[in-house]
């Protein structure tokens, strides 16, 4: 499951961003803004697409071998997400309150030290794959590091990773720019790490259906509301906390250049958690649909953009901070669900789940795919979607 504090952070910071961009915006300029917004879309939009497709292929290949992802988000979960992060932001709030700002800041950095050079990694090593899989060269010699418990009958696996020598210039290369980020708190760096947190989430952590997804959104609709407008402990939080935890692009670009210092921000957060309800959508479309049209990965991908320009409209003309969720849940469980309707498949989408706990009638129905057994596959994600994902 996801970091919770993680997700408490991205959600604070993408407010208070908001608020400070509302303070200094006359000072940017129409170009400034529109560079900015740009920008901002671009580096949301690209994780949750990439992402939601890679999702596909890589719960395809552990189901191939028979197995269950590990990072996944039940009913239990998710109805209680809230109220976990509600205790962490609160906590976060009192130990900023009581404890020097740059010690506590410290040790989170430390901690997203190790986080940030094994995202970072993971990414690149997927890109590079894609890169290399487009000249032919997929054949490289793979090592494993591997610790095993003898135990009565047979050895048990407790660590296995498997890597090339190319991961492990990556990860030396993606070590020196969370290093050199952590130093001059470069803004193309913190970037170039958010987008790689998004990324590796949105692929790697799943939901367990659509129920689950709708209750995990819904409560984090009601508690991004509460933090904004109830209480000021999101907005201390956000002023204290400082980490890698936003996505950043100065208003002032065109006018300064890489010497800009009035930023527009977007949390992580806002990105992660819709891209997980939007991936989900994309798996239900490839297992329930034997074409290539994805319906609802789509329908969902649109309302991402409608609610994110909506959260940006209303904050310009209200000066005022938006919490994000508060827009991007009704339009990303709303679409798709109308669209579900028009098509009369509520039931097959309420029912799907990517590893169904038990056989069901429509588990045995010839042709439904519906709940993503590897009987109903009808296509390949590693043909269909790229070979960005042949190796996992």
């Amino acid at each position: 499951m996801a970091d919770t504090e993680s997700i408490v952070y991205n959600e604070t910071e993408n407010n208070e961003s908001l608020a400070s961009n509302v303070s200094g915006r006359e000072a940017a300029s129409r170009e400034g803004l529109a560079t900015a917004y740009i920008f901002l879309f671009a580096m949301a939009l690209v994780p949750i697409f990439i992402g939601s497709l890679r999702s596909v292929v890589y719960h395809y290949n552990l189901k191939k071998k028979g197995e269950q992802a590990e990072e996944r988000i039940r009913m239990r979960e998710a109805a209680m997400f809230p109220i976990y992060a509600s205790v962490a932001l609160f906590s976060l709030y009192m130990i900023f309150k009581y404890l020097p700002k740059d010690l506590v800041n410290m040790v989170l950095n430390m901690i997203f030290f190790s986080v940030g050079v094994t995202a970072v990694t993971r990414a690149s090593s997927v890109l590079v794959d894609y890169l290399l899989s487009l000249v032919n060269v997929l054949n490289l010699s793979t090592y494993i590091l591997q610790f095993q418990k003898k135990g009565k009958d047979k050895l048990l696996n407790i660590f296995k990773f498997e890597f090339t020598v190319i991961d492990v210039g990556l990860c030396v290369l993606a070590a020196l720019l969370v290093a050199w980020h952590f130093l001059t708190k470069n803004w193309v760096l913190n970037n170039i790490m958010g987008v790689a947190f998004c990324f590796n989430a949105i692929e790697l952590i799943s939901l367990e259906s659509i129920p689950v997804g709708c209750t995990l959104l819904g409560g984090l609709f009601l508690y991004d509301i509460f933090w904004v407008f109830g209480t000021d402990v999101m907005v201390t939080v956000a002023k204290s906390f400082d980490a890698p935890i936003k996505l950043m692009v100065p208003l002032d670009l065109p006018e300064n250049g890489m010497d800009a210092s009035n930023f527009g921000m977007l949390g992580l957060g806002d990105i992660v958690i819709p891209g997980l309800f939007i991936a989900l959508l994309c798996r239900f479309d490839f297992n329930h649909h034997p074409s290539k049209f994805r319906g609802y990965f789509y329908t969902s991908f649109i309302a991402y953009i409608i609610g994110l320009g909506t959260t940006i409209a209303i904050m310009h003309i209200f000066k005022a901070a938006q919490p994000a969720l508060l827009y991007l849940v009704p339009t990303c469980v709303g679409l798709p669900l109308v669209l579900a309707l028009i098509r009369g498949e509520l039931g097959p989408l309420f029912a799907y789940e990517d590893y169904p706990s038990k056989k069901t009638p429509t588990d045995s129905t010839a042709g439904d795919g519906i709940n993503g057994s590897d009987e109903t596959i009808h296509n390949d994600p590693n043909q269909d979607d790229g070979a960005a994902a042949k190796r996992e």
